[in-house]
């Protein structure tokens, strides 16, 4: 009943068929044919509408995430997308090289054990504080690297303040976009391939 009168409500306020309005409240918008920009627009609408505090909204769906994946046509950084964006490392099995394999597992895991057999120094102690979420920040301090430190930073501590020492600008809108920024920065960025990764992997 209560999800009838909310998508009555949805379905007044966008101008949508009753039906569709209940297919979206029910998780289905990729029936809809609407592009992802309008489906997420759509979407944080009706969170406010009916109250985000419900937890039916609190993230974009990992359908919407994933789709943009589909669009990468590096295969590794593909399946890279894939494992991140559906929290599924299985993706992460097809990727060629071992380094980023192991950061691919960890990341879409949460397990930092995978980092230990990076043998990139660097690389190891982003996916150390990347994997690791806060606990995991100090690790990012020790990557020599100014750009991919100030990216550990961002995304560890959930502060997208530290992207903007990134030098590279399409590095620096994902930074942002991922750091929690929001996924319109995505669409500042020039390269289509790291585009659609931010698309996808940014929440």
């Amino acid at each position: 009943m209560v999800q009838s009168q909310q998508a009555g409500r949805v379905a007044r306020s966008l101008g949508l068929p009753r039906a569709t309005a209940r297919r979206m409240l029910r998780g289905r918008a990729e029936c809809l044919g609407y592009s992802s920009m309008k489906q997420r627009a759509i979407l944080s609408h009706i969170a406010l509408m009916i109250g985000g505090a419900t937890g039916l909204f609190s993230a974009a769906p990992s359908w919407a995430d994933a789709s943009n994946c589909e669009s990468i046509s590096d295969s590794d950084a593909r399946n890279y997308c894939r494992a991140v964006a559906k929290k599924d490392k299985s993706y992460c099995e097809s990727i060629h090289d071992t380094d980023r394999r192991n950061q691919c597992r960890a990341e879409a895991s949460g397990d930092r054990s995978h980092c230990e057999s990076i043998g990139n120094s660097d690389q190891r102690n982003q996916c150390r504080g990347t994997a690791g979420g806060p606990s995991g920040a100090s690790n990012c301090e020790s990557i020599s690297d100014s750009d991919q430190r100030n990216h550990c930073r961002a995304i560890t501590k959930k502060e997208k303040s530290y992207c903007e020492s990134i030098h590279d600008s399409d590095r620096r809108n994902y930074c942002r976009a991922v750091a929690g920024g929001g996924k319109s920065y995505c669409e500042s960025i020039g390269n289509s391939d790291l585009r659609n990764r931010c698309r996808g992997e940014a929440r």
